[in-house]
Formats: structure tokens, C-alpha cells, sequence
């Protein structure tokens, strides 16, 4: 059996505004941001489906959501990345629809924010430690399911 799956899959593509991005550009990001935890969820059901309580946590970002990207006070309302910032709240609604859907198995979408990475050339503001505080959490502590959260609390959709 499996207790927990951890749904990582997040590539950045094109970092361009909506006038500058085509298509195409949706393609490979959407293939690993969105079809990658669908296609990993659908492998290992079965083997959360024997856990006692499985769960999966959706490693979501900020960006995704459309509050957060709403706020002129956030960070990610300032980003201009139409590709990436809807992938991730594709994730948002899979989550959702998981959560809903697949009964006895607790799903979560996490937000580890803005994390000093390979990905973002470490110009994140958080650790890895930190940035993963929230990952952790939805792995190992009673997590309401179908909820959006971050090492700050709850997150609006």
C-alpha cells in the first residue's frame, strides 16, 4: 500500500504576459503541471486505495491561485506568466475534483511559495526547509481535505 503521494511536477515554460505567449507554448508545461499528477495519481490509486488513510498533497503555487495573483499586496499578483499561472490552477481544480471524487482519500493542494530553487535561479525569499514546511504538514497532520494551504495558513482557490 502507499500513504502518502507527493504530486511535485512544476516547470516554469515561457515566462511571458498573455500578448507574448502562443499556443504552443501551453503544451509542455501543462503535459508535466497538470497531465503529470493526474497520470501519477491514476498509477498509484490502487496502492493509496489499500492505505489505512492515503492521502495526496498537490504541490500547487500561489501563482495558481486567483486570489493571491488578485492582491495587489502579493507577490504573484505582479508576475506575468499566463502559462505556468494556469497550469497550476488547473492543479487547483484537479484537487478540488480529487477531493470530492475519490472517496476515503484526503487531498490537498500546497502552496510552498516563493522558494530559493534551481528553477527561479535561487532568488526566492524562503529556504528549501521552509518552503517545504507546508508539504510536510499536508503528509503528516489531520489537513482538511480539499483545502489550499501554505506555511501561512489557508489559501484562497
Amino acid at each position: 500500500h502507499l500513504d502518502v503521494l507527493v504530486d511535485n511536477a512544476g516547470v516554469a515554460g515561457t515566462q511571458a504576459g498573455p500578448a507574448d505567449t502562443l499556443p504552443a507554448d501551453f503544451l509542455p508545461v501543462y503535459g508535466v503541471n497538470v497531465l503529470g499528477p493526474v497520470r501519477m495519481t491514476a498509477a498509484f490509486l490502487p496502492l493509496l486505495r489499500a492505505a489505512a488513510a492515503p492521502r495526496v498533497v498537490m504541490v500547487s503555487s500561489g501563482l495558481g491561485s486567483f486570489g493571491a495573483t488578485s492582491d495587489p499586496v502579493r507577490i504573484e499578483s505582479q508576475v506575468p506568466a499566463l502559462v505556468y499561472t494556469s497550469s497550476k490552477a488547473a492543479l487547483n481544480m484537479i484537487t478540488h475534483q480529487y477531493a470530492k471524487f475519490l472517496d476515503g482519500v484526503r487531498v490537498v493542494s500546497v502552496d510552498p511559495g516563493y522558494t530559493a530553487t534551481d528553477l527561479n535561479g535561487h532568488s526566492g525569499p524562503q529556504t528549501v526547509t521552509e518552503g517545504t514546511d507546508a508539504i510536510v504538514q499536508a503528509c503528516t497532520e489531520d489537513v482538511l481535505p480539499g483545502t489550499f494551504f501554505s506555511r501561512s495558513g489557508a489559501e484562497a482557490w
